[in-house]
């Protein structure tokens, strides 16, 4: 499997590279390459986010017995697990693939920033939907905005160093 993951994600790797060139005098390539597959990554999660609001979950709560998680927080909590595999494997095989660190190692310490991410996405869900009024989807792509930054920081001195 390792080699398949590292096979395709050369391949994805050269294709983000062949775009490197006119930003070559602005940043460094794994800053691009970190930019390119965290945007597709993002795009990815927003319009996963978008069609569970709207089409699985129908805008409806999620009654699970025990606890009802509004829709937008539903939404959150099942792109979750699928956006979260697909930004280790860009981040592992695409990005920062001169880490000398145990995959294992890697993924329990993206495990945290992305805990940390998680938490940010959820307070400011909160905030923005339940607390200003605001549309969901468009203050996920806000708080997004605010987890990506702080993302970058620590997958770069954290989890891939």
């Amino acid at each position: 499997m390792r080699k398949f993951l590292q096979k395709i994600g050369g391949a994805i790797r050269k294709f983000v590279d062949f775009f490197y060139p006119p930003f070559k005098k602005f940043m460094p390539i794994e800053f691009f390459r970190y930019g390119v597959t965290g945007v597709a990554n993002l795009l990815f999660d927003w319009i996963l986010f978008f069609c569970f609001f709207h089409f699985v979950l129908q805008k409806q709560m999620l009654h699970l017995g025990f606890v009802t998680l509004s829709s937008h927080i539903a939404a959150l909590a099942l792109t979750f697990p699928i956006s979260f595999l697909s930004g280790f494997l860009l981040q592992k095989y695409v990005t920062f693939t001169t880490s000398h660190l145990a995959g294992k190692e890697q993924i329990v310490r993206y495990a945290l920033v992305v805990v940390l991410n998680l938490l940010i996405n959820y307070f400011g869900l909160k905030l923005f939907v339940d607390g200003f009024g605001w549309f969901p989807t468009p203050s996920k792509m806000l708080i997004t905005t605010i987890a990506v930054c702080v993302s970058y920081i620590s997958q770069k001195k954290f989890t891939f160093k």
